[in-house]
């Protein structure tokens, strides 16, 4: 009997044995199709689910906004207080175009910019600006919304600020604050930066979900995560990216190898060698893989240039799919103050007298400007003796924002004694609008340094000012900026120290100098506010239409 009941147990032990076994092998087995499409649905769900909660939450905020705000545009149009558009009159072109076009369908929802920083004063808030104006002339009962991290001044203050001369209409603009700004800052993340600042991002795009949620949402300074955290908890909002630079590019990946050709650019030149080179290059491999991930999820994507449209259609063009056939990634070149400059800077026969053997490289001083180049390639090219060189001086005109800025010009400094140029090279730091516009004024040669710069606002200044260029033969300057216009140059590319002379050399021997110069100003054209407008609403009528 008890044999019996041990055979039994045995059997009973045996078969959980095995179905043990069972359940383990299946579960090894289909693991990969779990992990593919169970474990994303689960994500998705969970997305969908906090999103909800979000807006269940700011649903309050929402209708109060939404009333308030509509309660001013009604007082501003009674009162005929309607803020008219200004930039020397670009803007208007743009209104006068759309009342002539067919009458595009009423939308009054949000638009949610996600711009941390958007009192910084850089070519960046320009575009931010510009863009919310040029949505302000097409829909006037849309409400902007600018998600920022400028505690330090308030709505009024921001939109009184005339550096870029747009004037907004204050009914329909409005700034939600947010308190985890910090997370994006490269100071919090010393180690793995990139992902660090990315996953920060995150963190600073649900601090603006859990203030409101909008109807459209943009990001204007390159968080691409912050999007991606949008399509998770609300996948029927649309979204755009303006991109000014891809947080990592091949270029940056193929520039860690010192043997290939782009091993001695950029600020990671040649370090990818050794064991830590090997860890840094697969850390930019997988993150690069990540970004590409997350930056197929956007309904629209803008890019400042034809090189920066480039390397976004490498990393996010394989995995968009469909999104790219309906929505191609595009190039919306940013707004410069070239009718201003042009007002300002007289490009004539009577001003070439004027006009001084004076190369300026206006950038901030921060090592990606590579300002040595410029010093090096200078000093080569008075050592010339050269009748093009006899009486040249080069100006630095730059802004400092700490006290490693400070370090760098001390250094360069001591750069320009070593190089015996210090009676020919000029330091201004901080110089004021009024300053530069006489530099360019004055000067006859715009220089710019820096590798892969993604655009070039300073070079589009310097071609409506009149300036013939010498610049970096890459990036925005090359493929966008300093081309040929009917045929003929309007300045020069250079890469090395060599190179850089001879561009000198050639820009101050010109024998037509005025003829380039107007072509250099017919280039700049092509990068007005107005020209920014127009193809930023033509962007921004994809996205309204993805609200239906």
């Amino acid at each position: 009997m008890a044999d019996a009941h041990s055979s039994e147990g045995h059997a009973s032990s045996t078969s959980i044995s095995w179905i043990l076994k069972l359940t383990a092998t299946l579960i090894v087995a289909f693991a990969p199709l779990l992990l593919v499409f169970v474990v994303p649905r689960i994500v998705q769900l969970v997305g969908i689910a906090l999103g909800w909660a979000l807006k269940k939450k700011t649903d309050g905020r929402r209708g109060l906004l939404i009333s308030l705000m509509d309660g001013e545009n009604r007082k501003s149009a009674e009162k005929n207080l309607e803020t008219k558009s200004t930039s020397s009159g670009e803007w208007q072109a743009v209104q006068d175009a759309d009342a002539e076009a067919e009458k595009p369908s009423e939308f009054d929802g949000i638009v949610g910019f996600f711009h941390p920083f958007c009192n910084a004063g850089g070519g960046g808030e320009r575009v931010l600006w510009a863009a919310i104006r040029a949505t302000q002339n097409r829909w006037p009962h849309a409400k902007c919304v600018v998600y920022t991290g400028d505690h330090d001044v308030n709505k009024e203050q921001i939109l009184t600020r005339s550096r870029f001369n747009i004037h907004l209409h204050p009914p329909t603009v409005t700034f939600l604050y947010l308190s985890k700004r910090h997370w994006v800052l490269s100071s919090t993340w010393p180690r793995f930066t990139l992902l660090g600042q990315s996953i920060g991002s995150i963190i600073l795009a649900w601090d603006a979900f859990s203030l409101l949620v909008p109807d459209i949402f943009i990001d204007t300074m390159g968080y691409a995560f912050a999007l991606g955290l949008c399509k998770l908890l609300f996948p029927g909002v649309p979204t755009a990216a303006y991109v000014h630079y891809p947080t990592i590019s091949t270029d940056m990946l193929e520039s860690l190898d010192p043997n290939s050709e782009l091993g001695s650019h950029g600020v990671n030149a040649g370090q990818g060698t050794g064991a830590r080179g090997l860890v840094k290059k697969a850390y930019w491999q997988l993150f690069a893989r990540l970004y590409s991930y997350v930056g197929s999820s956007i309904d629209v994507v803008m890019t400042n240039s034809t090189w920066t449209k480039a390397h976004i259609r490498k990393l996010w063009g394989p995995l968009r799919g469909a999104k790219d056939k309906d929505h191609p990634i595009s190039a919306v070149y940013p707004p410069c103050a070239v009718t201003e400059l042009e007002h300002e800077v007289d490009v004539s026969e009577a001003s070439e007298k004027y006009r001084e053997k004076v190369l300026i490289y206006i950038a901030q001083f921060r090592p990606e400007k590579n300002h040595k180049l410029i010093l090096e390639s200078f000093a080569r090219f008075v050592k010339a003796g050269s009748e093009a060189s006899r009486g040249a001086r080069l100006v630095l005109i730059g802004s400092v924002r700490d006290d490693h800025d400070a370090k760098r010009v001390y250094e360069l400094r001591l750069l320009v004694n070593e190089l015996h140029v210090k009676d020919k090279v000029e330091f201004h730091l901080d110089a004021s609008w009024p300053e530069i516009l006489e530099w360019l004024r004055r000067a006859s040669v715009g220089v710019n340094g820096m590798w892969n710069e993604h655009f070039g606002i300073g070079v589009v200044e310097y071609q409506a000012a009149g300036l013939i260029s010498v610049v970096h033969n890459s990036g925005g300057p090359k493929l966008d900026i300093v081309i040929d216009i009917d045929g003929e140059p309007t300045g020069f590319h250079a890469s090395t120290v060599e190179e850089f002379a001879e561009g000198y050399e050639k820009a101050l021997s010109v024998r037509d100098p005025l003829s380039m110069r107007i072509r250099a100003r017919k280039s700049a054209e092509r990068f007005t506010e107005e020209e920014f407008a127009r193809e930023w609403l033509n962007q921004m009528d994809r996205l309204v239409a993805l609200t239906k």
